[in-house]
């Protein structure tokens, strides 16, 4: 839910769409979302999530990011939240930046850090360590987040967020006018 304050216009696209929350979500807001996840399963997960929340025109593709089935200069936003390493992948930022209008965005949080100080916070917080799902912080930054959207020609801004017990770092890479 952290991204939906990011999120502009109204035809979004999610990539990786998983279970189905974030697409819930943005059409309990009124967009026009379309959802694209590699999944069979998660895509079967994530139409049984929205047929339940009581939505019947369900827009999700299975498919990869690195080859859109979609109109270029099309979607007001495309987001993703914790995807693998394909999000930084030249291919898929042409094919985002293809299919994103001028001026359009893509909003991606890849990655959280537990800071909470009760026993269970940080025991999560060590698991996020061990499996390397909560890298250093000024690696992620300068190495692995900033470089490859700029490259792809996007203009760059990363959000610290502060949520309960973690804190996310949010990409906000902007297609220029």
């Amino acid at each position: 839910m952290a991204v939906i304050p990011f999120i502009e216009g109204t035809r979004i696209l999610e990539l990786g769409h998983g279970p189905g929350h974030l697409q819930r979500a943005l059409r309990d807001r009124g967009l026009a979302t379309v959802g694209l996840d590699e999944s069979a399963p998660m895509m079967t997960i994530a139409k049984m999530r929205l047929r339940k929340s009581g939505y019947d025109n369900i827009n999700l593709t299975r498919g990869l990011s690195q080859d859109l089935p979609f109109t270029s200069n099309y979607f007001t936003t495309v987001v993703s939240t914790f995807p693998s390493d394909y999000i930084f992948s030249q291919r898929t930022l042409a094919e985002v930046r293809r299919c994103l209008l001028n001026g359009g965005r893509l909003v991606v949080l890849p990655v959280a850090w537990h800071i909470g100080q009760r026993i269970i916070e940080q025991f999560f917080a060590w698991v996020f360590r061990v499996t390397g799902e909560s890298p250093n912080l000024e690696e992620v930054i300068f190495e692995k987040l900033g470089a490859p959207f700029k490259n792809a020609g996007f203009q760059v801004e990363l959000k610290k967020i502060e949520v309960k017990s973690s804190l996310l770092l949010i990409v906000i890479a902007t297609k220029p006018l």
